[in-house]
């Protein structure tokens, strides 16, 4: 048997849910954290917060619209599993909207009150969030490596991830995967991309991101000093 017609290879699923609970949980950090984030980094962070927030938007359509159907279409017996995780996306959405719409104040105002909207957004969405995201590397991926193909996977994230983003999009997101990654993630993330455009994607992109990331994780030092 073919390796793309043997299971479909699913770590893929556990990088980006531990990237996701990385950086909420840097951003309530941060938040939290004295003295509070100001000027750059505090809009740097708001930012980064409805950006994570649109990422798991278009993650959690690519899933029900894409790859559940096709999990349905080749294992029925999954039906009752597929239903309960894409249940869970229809209650996370309220928590997600209000998360973004706190990140896009946080990132547009100075004052705490915001500060402290935000932090109680994160943590009200970690609440119906990190189950969901912990059951379906733990349920719901075993049964989707056993119900498709690598082939049919391929396909699926080329379709729903890959695509309908530009270069520059996947270049920073492949950096975000990375960041902070174990040396057997590392080689799930990279090898998912050919030889050529994945020397672009690591070499091209690598400068842009650590900037973006200073810009949210650092204190600007400017800001703190003007307020002194």
């Amino acid at each position: 048997m073919g390796a793309k017609s043997g299971p479909a290879d699913t770590r893929i699923m556990a990088i980006v849910h531990g990237a996701l609970r990385r950086d909420l949980d840097r951003t309530r950090a941060a938040l939290t954290s004295e003295p509070h984030p100001v000027g750059r980094q505090r809009r740097a962070l708001g930012e980064h917060v409805v950006w994570m927030m649109d990422f798991l938007h278009h993650h959690h359509s690519g899933e029900d619209k894409g790859l559940w159907p096709l999990v349905r279409g080749r294992n029925p017996a999954a039906g009752p599993l597929l239903d309960s995780l894409e249940a869970d996306h229809h209650r996370i959405v309220p928590a997600m909207e209000t998360t973004m719409a706190a990140g896009r104040k946080y990132a547009d105002t100075t004052t705490d009150e915001a500060r402290a909207v935000l932090v109680t957004a994160l943590d009200e969405l970690n609440e119906v969030l990190v189950p969901h995201l912990d059951r379906e590397v733990e349920e719901g991926m075993p049964v989707v490596s056993t119900s498709i193909t690598q082939a049919e996977w391929e396909a699926w994230d080329q379709a729903n991830n890959i695509k309908p983003k530009s270069f520059a999009q996947l270049g920073l997101e492949g950096h975000w995967l990375l960041d902070d990654i174990d040396p057997e993630g590392y080689q799930v993330v990279v090898n998912l991309v050919p030889p050529v455009p994945r020397f672009l994607l690591i070499r091209g992109f690598a400068r842009a991101y650590r900037r973006r990331a200073a810009a949210r994780w650092e204190p600007d030092l400017s800001a703190t000093r003007s307020q002194a």
